[in-house]
């Protein structure tokens, strides 16, 4: 797949708290554009058992790969400590990169190989 830098960041969250690592990224990457998925159809996650969480996230995933973004935030507790390592081997070529440290924390990303050489 051929990334152009033009295109959207992807963040998706169960729900609305992303919103809160959303508003970071603009602040962070105020050059970017993104896309927003909040699956509020279906929230809270933390309640749902592993495999629930795993097809929930996927079709998040496989939504916003539909879209055309170029790099996937993982902004769910419950997504990133279930489903995350399931995400990074879907087969979608994505990778894992640390990308900007927000409170103190570390953020991660999944990205094409491409995305990640380029800088923001």
């Amino acid at each position: 797949m051929k990334v152009a830098k033009d295109q959207p960041i992807g963040v998706f969250d169960s729900g609305v708290g992303g919103l809160t690592v959303l508003k970071e990224l603009t602040k962070t990457l105020p050059k970017e554009d993104f896309l927003y998925l909040g699956d509020t159809a279906r929230t809270p996650y933390g309640t749902k058992g592993k495999a629930v969480i795993k097809k929930y996230s996927s079709q998040l995933v496989n939504f916003l790969i539909k879209k055309r973004v170029k790099a996937l935030v993982v902004a769910c507790n419950s997504i990133s400590s279930i489903a995350f390592n399931q995400l990074k081997k879907s087969g979608k070529n994505f990778q894992k990169k640390q990308v900007i440290p927000l409170h103190g924390g570390i953020f991660y990303i999944l990205a094409y190989a491409v995305t990640i050489r380029i800088q923001f």
